[in-house]
């Protein structure tokens, strides 16, 4: 397979189309479990982390299957840079990272059009819905934390596209979607592994226009941690493929 053939191989219309929308249907089941375990009236409410994860997990496997024909289904920029990385093919790479702000920030506002009663009848803080933040406040081990989440997911990608029999079968977007399910499990906990700058800035975004009730800050202060650690990971993950296969 040529190896610039995940970031060249699709028209600039079809990575656009694929990108924004399989980004969107991400956030939108992404941030949609998060909604449903946090917001008053919801018949998840306290579903906890394991719902979390897990939903995040099949959020993946749908946004993918859904998007992989038009655009490869990065969905994700520090996938995106990756796989750039390993390729050497940059040309398209600010159409990725274009396409998947905004389908972050349309997923971002269908979650909150899903829940609007919920949303209208809120009294807490809702970032959380939308972002992640840290447990323990500290910019350099936070970025440790989103550093190594996405390095485990990036590279999990790059080798799993070595194996021919997964990628033509389709069984390796279910092996990252439970990749992405293990990483929340194992290494959310600190920051609540944002691991794509996308995910996280999108629907910050989002967060800070809507007319929500209630709904506290953006921690802006915070927004770059999610952004910077995503990339470092990515460009890791790309260096270290290239530098063992």
């Amino acid at each position: 397979m040529d190896k610039g053939v995940f970031v060249s191989a699709f028209s600039n219309g079809d990575v656009f189309v694929g990108e924004t929308l399989g980004t969107a249907a991400l956030i939108l089941l992404g941030g949609g479990v998060c909604a449903a375990v946090t917001l008053k009236k919801s018949k998840a409410l306290n579903a906890g982390w394991l719902a979390i994860t897990f939903g995040w997990g099949f959020a993946v496997l749908i946004a993918a299957y859904m998007s992989a024909p038009k655009s490869g289904a990065h969905l994700n920029p520090a996938v995106t840079i990756a796989l750039a990385v390993k390729s050497g093919e940059w040309s398209q790479v600010p159409l990725y990272l274009g396409s998947q702000l905004l389908g972050a920030i349309i997923g971002a506002v269908l979650v909150w059009a899903t829940y609007l009663g919920q949303f209208q009848a809120n009294q807490e803080p809702t970032l959380g819905i939308f972002s992640t933040g840290p447990e323990v406040r500290n910019p350099v081990q936070n970025v440790l934390t989103e550093v190594i989440g996405t390095f485990v997911l990036c590279f999990a990608i790059l080798t799993i596209g070595t194996n021919n029999g997964l990628s033509q079968s389709g069984t390796g977007t279910l092996m990252v979607a439970f990749t992405v399910v293990g990483i929340g499990l194992s290494l959310g906990g600190p920051t609540g592994y944002a691991i794509n700058p996308a995910r996280d800035l999108g629907p910050r975004i989002a967060h800070s226009l809507l007319p929500i009730p209630n709904k506290g800050g953006s921690d802006w202060s915070y927004a770059w941690v999610p952004v910077v650690g995503p990339i470092i990971g990515g460009l890791l993950a790309g260096g270290l493929y290239n530098a063992m296969f």
